[in-house]
């Protein structure tokens, strides 16, 4: 159930959010070209359970673009300037693809705000993806936004922006971000926030990324021994791709509420 929507006036951006349901605080961020609308099945299922807060990113579905590069750093600080506007601490936030790496660097820059993280399908450094799923994001640009027309990604953006015709600046600017160099290995360590991994087992993203991180995060000690060490968990899901990860609720809602229940 919506309980409230608006636009929060945060770094320069008029941010917009949706509030539903109620119960511990839970950020959701969406992937890339996507918008809050893309959690048809899962924000429902969550909501059941926690006050879930989508958000529409910088330049996605109902958020105007500003003239400022995109970058999971930028994108983490207006996270973190809602929770401020919405008057709230100690949140969880969990995101999907692009949407996680924001939700990772909100954890990793503001500490004092974030208690748990789900991350689905997110890697810790650009090179987690495969080689194949890097040159696709590489190729987005304006020729790639005119021949994604109709396509899913361009509808949804067509029914939720302000200013449809914006799309290809949407593609090309995602498209800059995801290209950006990054490797947060050294933060990882420091990290105060336990995180759920979560990724299909033919994501976009090799199993073994997912270990890596996992082992970074202080999990897979090898003692045989669930209760000691991380805090954090890893959870691959048979069958799964990285576009079907977010509708398996079947899945992902056992999970995710046993980890934020711990």
């Amino acid at each position: 159930m919506l309980v409230k929507s608006g636009y929060a006036p945060i770094n320069d951006l008029q941010l917009y959010y949706e509030i539903h349901g109620s119960g511990q605080p839970l950020i959701l961020l969406h992937g890339g070209l996507g918008g809050i609308g893309m959690f048809s099945d899962l924000l429902p299922a969550l909501a059941e359970h926690y006050q879930v807060i989508g958000v529409d990113l910088q330049g996605h579905a109902r958020t105007l673009d500003i003239p400022r590069p995109m970058s999971y750093s930028a994108l983490a600080d207006d996270v973190a300037g809602l929770i401020a506007y919405l008057g709230l601490n100690h949140v969880d936030v969990a995101g999907f693809s692009l949407g996680g790496g924001v939700a990772l660097q909100t954890a990793i820059r503001y500490q004092q705000l974030v208690r748990k993280v789900v991350l689905l399908s997110t890697p810790f450094r650009d090179t987690g993806w495969y080689p194949t799923v890097r040159a696709a994001m590489g190729s987005l640009n304006e020729a790639a936004a005119a021949a994604m027309v109709n396509s899913i990604p361009y509808n949804f953006y067509q029914e939720y922006a302000p200013n449809p015709a914006n799309w290809p600046q949407l593609v090309c600017k995602t498209s800059a971000m995801l290209n950006q160099a990054y490797d947060w290995s050294n933060d990882l360590a420091k990290l105060q926030s336990p995180c759920l991994l979560i990724q299909g087992d033919a994501d976009s993203i090799p199993p073994s990324h997912a270990v890596e991180f996992f082992e970074l995060l202080g999990g897979a000690q090898g003692d045989g021994d669930a209760g000691k060490g991380s805090q954090s968990q890893l959870a691959i899901l048979p069958n799964t791709d990285h576009f079907s990860i977010i509708g398996r609720t079947d899945l992902l809602i056992p999970s995710i509420n046993q980890f934020l229940a711990d």
